[in-house]
């Protein structure tokens, strides 16, 4: 499951980054493997997405997205 599949108050762990197609920048803020990170908004068209991430709260693009792998953890 990558991050661009999750639904509004879902959360998750991040398992893997494909830092090659993810800016530094956001690797800089927390989009780690192992930190939480849960859907908080979609903006009108779904994109992009805003979310907390260990407490931070980011805007990211649904392509950037796609590339971070990720496991839930409710019951969603």
């Amino acid at each position: 499951m990558t991050l661009a599949d999750l639904k509004r108050g879902q959360q998750g762990i991040i398992k893997d980054v494909s830092s090659k197609d993810i800016p530094l920048k956001l690797l800089e803020m927390g989009c780690l493997p192992g930190n939480s990170v849960q859907l908080l908004h979609l903006a009108p068209f779904s994109d992009p997405m805003y979310l907390n991430v260990n407490g931070t709260h980011l805007a990211i693009r649904k392509e950037t997205a796609h590339h971070i792998l990720i496991e839930t953890t409710d019951n969603e």
